[in-house]
């Protein structure tokens, strides 16, 4: 539960809040493949680190603890029962499609969520951590719970899996100046 009284900080979780969702969403959207499943899910990690907020001071990145939570939150998302609430049904591949490229990558992002949409979680999990968010092998392992060894193999899946479809056909040479 939270400490202090109501509201002792909530101007700083707002200031977090503020600063850190849209990469805490870009995350989450890496992660889910819909953008509506990851602004749940961001919503959903930001009440967990609402509730924990005052003992903030002792976190040693509140933005790393965030990405965490939503990390975590993601592995147990699909396990939970949730009776009151409806998928959404829109094909957001198709309506992108129909919409005008006005970032001159849509694309790209729709090729990259497919491309991450064909692994499985745990793989999809390491790769969007260790190549999105540009984190060291131990980092991601830290993150996850489980071993570099673990985070090191189900890399080298997900990569053989993305090759073996084709998805990183377009990528080869990208980025290696």
């Amino acid at each position: 539960m939270r400490t202090g009284p109501p509201g002792a900080d909530d101007q700083g979780f707002t200031d977090f809040t503020t600063t850190s969702y849209a990469s805490l969403l870009r995350t989450a959207r890496l992660l889910t493949g819909d953008r509506h499943t990851a602004e749940d899910l961001v919503q959903a990690a930001l009440v967990k680190v609402y509730l924990r907020w005052g003992r903030s001071a002792s976190w040693a990145s509140p933005q790393a603890y965030a990405r965490k939570v939503v990390v975590n939150l993601y592995a147990t998302w699909r396990r939970r029962r949730w009776h009151t609430e409806t998928p959404h049904s829109g094909d957001e591949a198709a309506a992108a499609a129909g919409a005008p490229d006005m970032a001159g990558g849509a694309e790209a992002r729709l090729e990259l969520a497919r491309a991450l949409g064909s692994l499985p979680r745990a793989q999809r999990a390491v790769v969007v951590l260790r190549f999105y968010e540009d984190l060291s092998v131990e980092e991601t392992a830290a993150l996850l719970g489980c071993s570099p060894g673990t985070v090191k193999s189900r890399t080298r899946r997900a990569l053989e899996r993305l090759r073996a479809s084709g998805a990183l056909a377009g990528y080869a040479g990208r980025g290696t100046r």
